[in-house]
């Protein structure tokens, strides 16, 4: 009986190792449109990691993409994106401007925008989202000018990206 026991521990523990894992990871899309003279940028995070982590800063129980969630919801991600998704072009910092969000399924998509971009020869990307509360937090930034296309990967340790052109 103690045997039967044991194999099927040993049986069942590694299937429970491979469901419990969790993968903890961003997109963020940047794309220059030289025609528009703009930045347009979306960002993707799972909406169960961005709660914990809004609820752990703020105190409060935000409920995303709920019919409960907060009513001033985007204040709340406006603020963190300022301070954990940063922009410089040309060697200057940018403000973006927040468009909106959109939920989809587990992921909330952000959609911010930085205009009158006349010209563009570096930008630097320093996004640290989620890192705080997931160590295995990885933040995907795929860039696209023009033809040109370049992917970065960012981690708690590395949070920083230049791309000269």
């Amino acid at each position: 009986m103690r045997l039967k026991n044991t194999i099927i521990i040993l049986l069942v523990l590694p299937l429970f190792a491979f469901t419990m894992h969790k993968y903890y990871v961003s997109l963020c899309e940047i794309e220059y449109l030289k025609e528009k003279q703009s930045i347009q940028i979306t960002l993707g995070v799972f909406i169960e990691d961005i709660e914990f982590t809004l609820n752990k800063s703020s105190g409060k129980q935000l409920n995303l993409a709920s019919k409960t969630e907060i009513g001033n919801i985007d204040d709340y991600y406006k603020k963190y994106l300022q301070e954990h998704l940063q922009i410089s072009l040309n060697g200057k910092n940018q403000v973006f401007k927040y468009i909106g969000k959109e939920y989809d399924v587990d992921v909330v998509r952000f959609y911010l925008e930085i205009t009158e971009i006349k010209e563009l020869k570096s930008i630097e990307i320093f996004n640290n989202i989620l890192t705080e509360d997931f160590s295995d937090q990885k933040n995907i930034v795929k860039i696209k000018v023009k033809d040109f296309n370049k992917t970065f990967y960012l981690n708690k340790s590395n949070y920083k990206s230049l791309l000269k052109f």
